[in-house]
């Protein structure tokens, strides 16, 4: 289909646009965090599919785009392998031919630069929660959280903050297109009034950031502590990539260790004691419910450090075919108790769509020999005392399972990850996944106004301040302690009232809009005249 007067674009140039349209966008995520690039990127976008003269054209060009953004997005999957890096990035790049779609059908209509935020803010919000219980790595909120706008997690969470963005894109590209549409005699007039309400917009943006009460201090209620001590340790992995569970109990040794040196330096007044300690995601490789050695190196680190220790262990059931991802309190007088089981699973990381299928293509795929179960219950548990928001890895970009934990009386949110798989040697957490999933975790603590301890198998382990500031951080691959005295907190933000009521909101908003723009282009074309006929050019004329 042709969208009438759209002007022409040299097709090579369209592709090398839309190309670098989406790594401008990735420009603003870890480890760049330019974070002023993405709102290039999305005007950039949002140009090339308004001047498109084919419903498919914008197509391509969204996924141009998604290419652009996720292959350099989702490199730290060559640690699985460079097949699976790819074909991530191929498949989840088709959420960007949607989006470039929907905004071709809306690039010509007078309110286009009003749909952007709204149809961009939709295709996120169907791609975070389907298929397979959605993929929300890579949304646009997660990008900034180096930039101004970061406080405007409080209000909105990470779907105003991504509205602001698209919001700042919009203006530009706007002031862009009125700026070449404006007569030769006209157009410095024109350029001047452009520039002035871009310049207003991203002001009242920043401003409006700016102006957020982001909280930094404890606040309790009835009577309940307003600070605690927490323990981080990072105990760090034998080997690399995907090897580096395949020594058994190595793992489960290296937090052993940590944490009798924690209880050691505590004995000798060299760090405070700590209310309890963290280990982090599959720190025990191990059942400790079914294996007697793990049991007993967990039951030595506890008893010696002398206070509850949060267990990230891999456990079986709830059938022979499954097992679970589980944070596990264990307390130094009666054992493992409150248990926590990951809710949102990585499709092809925790279990396998299609098991027989991909298998049979892949051998790799083997390697997941069992399916892992997700559990149901929002992951708050109490250790010492404190309520705390436990979340593990993956979960961390999941709006709902974080919200949960908090709503449900969560004062301090915790994330438990294991990045092996994904760091190399020598980022010192600043390579792909393991810095990416730091922005999330800083965005989510400015959007509940609480502490965040980060616990990592291997790095980054962090705490990060109810502001999002990163108070203490480790390297990779090398053990860590991290003990700090961090704020609990009570009061719930904005963001937590409101909920998921604002990205629904904006999602119905862009589904009306793309609904808006097909109906108009569907008009046009049942309004156009008929084509006239082209008559067939006479073979015989002219011969002799």
């Amino acid at each position: 289909m042709r969208l009438a007067g759209r002007p022409h674009v040299r097709p090579v140039t369209r592709v090398a646009l839309a190309v670098a349209s989406g790594v401008a966008v990735w420009a603003s995520f870890p480890p760049l965090s330019w974070w002023w690039t993405a709102p290039l990127g999305v005007a950039g976008l949002a140009l090339l599919t308004r001047s498109s003269p084919r419903l498919r054209g914008g197509v391509g060009l969204g996924y141009l785009h998604g290419l652009g953004y996720l292959v350099p997005m989702m490199s730290f999957l060559r640690g699985i392998g460079v097949d699976a890096w790819l074909v991530v990035a191929l498949i989840e790049a088709v959420w960007f031919a949607v989006l470039g779609a929907a905004l071709t059908l809306v690039g010509r209509r007078a309110w286009w630069p009003l749909a952007l935020p709204v149809i961009w803010l939709a295709v996120e919000w169907v791609r975070d929660r389907w298929p397979f219980g959605g993929f929300p790595w890579a949304r646009l909120a997660f990008g900034q959280d180096s930039g101004p706008l970061l406080p405007l997690a409080a209000w909105g969470g990470a779907p105003l903050v991504a509205f602001a963005v698209l919001a700042l894109a919009a203006v530009l590209a706007w002031a862009i297109v009125r700026a070449a549409s404006a007569e030769p005699s006209a157009r410095r007039v024109v350029l001047a009034g452009s520039g002035t309400s871009v310049a207003v917009v991203c002001a009242a943006a920043f401003g409006l950031a700016a102006a957020v009460p982001v909280p930094t201090g404890g606040t309790s209620a009835h009577g309940a502590p307003s600070h605690t001590v927490v323990a981080a340790v990072q105990g760090d992995v034998p080997r690399l990539g995907l090897d580096a569970f395949t020594q058994k109990r190595v793992v489960t040794q290296n937090h052993v260790r940590e944490t009798e040196k924690l209880a050691a330096e505590v004995q000798a007044g060299q760090v405070p004691r700590p209310a309890f300690v963290v280990w982090p995601e599959n720190a025990s490789d191990q059942d400790p419910f079914t294996d007697p050695v793990a049991r007993t190196l967990i039951d030595t680190a506890v008893a010696t450090v002398g206070v509850p220790v949060l267990v990230g262990a891999v456990i079986n059931g709830p059938d022979s075919r499954h097992v679970q991802n589980a944070a596990i309190v264990w307390s130094p007088a009666t054992g493992p108790g409150e248990i926590y089981l990951k809710r949102h699973l990585v499709p092809f990381g925790e279990y396998l769509p299609f098991r027989g299928l991909l298998t049979s293509i892949a051998g790799r795929f083997s390697m997941i020999a069992k399916d892992f179960s997700a559990g149901h219950r929002p992951g708050v548990l109490s250790l010492a005392g404190v309520r705390i928001g436990d979340v593990i890895c993956f979960e961390v970009a999941d709006d709902q399972v974080v919200r949960d934990t908090i709503t449900g009386g969560g004062r301090l949110l915790v994330v438990q990850t294991n990045n092996a798989t994904y760091e190399r040697p020598g980022d010192n957490g600043y390579g792909g996944e393991t810095a990416q999933q730091l922005a999330m975790s800083r965005l989510r603590a400015v959007e509940h106004g609480r502490a965040v301890v980060v616990a990592a198998t291997s790095g980054v382990s962090a705490v990060i301040s109810p502001d999002g500031h990163v108070l203490q951080r480790s390297g990779v691959f090398t053990p860590a302690l991290l003990v700090a005295d961090v704020p609990l907190r009570d009061p719930r933000t904005v963001a937590d009232r409101l909920g998921a009521w604002p990205e629904r909101i904006a999602a119905l908003l862009g589904a009306l809009a793309v609904a808006a723009g097909a109906a108009g282009l569907w008009r046009r074309h049942d309004a156009a005249p008929p084509a006239r006929p082209v008559a067939e050019p006479d073979l015989l004329a002219g011969r002799a």
